[in-house]
């Protein structure tokens, strides 16, 4: 099966280089690409797109913009976004993983990192670096509101869930895989899948991404900044 990718950035010497890349892969193809998020939003639709590589930063409708877009529409509810930054520590990247994105990529990672960030969000999975599970999403959710502000409101989302679903969601929060969790908890990594996709759809979650950012803002995972 080929994956679909569309690339959304306003410098064309950038989305050359990504097709080059993509399209050297035998499992996917670069079908489009757009100049701004407004056009990534309509190709997204008409080209059957399964993946965006989304700038945040773009004239007119940003990326931001287009990605809530396409994440509020039923239509394009199997399209993954993956966003794509100059600096990891961008004020933006929480906004992106609320907005939908299935996660963020730096400009400067290596080839390998970038397909297989495709992959992973084609399988359904997020993308979500070292960087952001352990420190950004904290910091910037620590800038903005705390889970103290209404910590009751949000932790009645987690009601729902059991109490392993909790202990996985805390890991998944720190930005384990599915093999460190079972390590963790000394389960199977079957099992831990079972709990993270029972957790998704009881909190809404359409992706791992989202699950970070619902531990966060229910107060589960308390912020940490350096």
């Amino acid at each position: 099966m080929t994956i679909r990718v569309l690339l959304a950035d306003d410098q064309a010497l950038l989305r050359s280089a990504f097709k080059v890349l993509v399209d050297s892969e035998p499992d996917m193809e670069v079908v489009a690409e757009a100049s701004d998020g407004a056009e990534a939003v309509e190709l997204a639709k008409s080209r059957a797109a399964d993946v965006v590589l989304m700038d945040i930063r773009m004239p007119g409708t940003d990326g931001l913009a287009a990605t809530r877009l396409i994440s509020s529409d039923p239509a394009l509810a199997h399209v993954r976004v993956v966003m794509l930054t100059t600096f990891e520590v961008d004020e933006y990247v929480v906004q992106s993983l609320r907005a939908g994105a299935s996660g963020f990529l730096g400009k400067g990672a290596e080839p390998d990192e970038l397909l297989g960030a495709i992959r992973i969000a084609a399988a359904g999975d997020a993308l979500l670096s070292p960087v952001a599970t352990k420190g950004l999403i904290a910091k910037f959710l620590a800038q903005g509101e705390s889970p103290d502000d209404d910590g009751g409101a949000r932790g009645e989302r987690l009601d729902a869930l059991t109490g392993r679903e909790r202990e996985v969601l805390v890991q998944v929060a720190g930005g384990h895989s599915n093999d460190e969790i079972a390590e963790r908890l000394e389960v199977s990594p079957l099992t831990v899948k079972t709990h993270v996709n029972r957790a998704m759809a009881k909190l809404g979650a359409r992706d791992r991404a989202q699950l970070v950012v619902i531990a966060y803002e229910s107060g589960l995972v308390r912020p940490r900044v350096e």
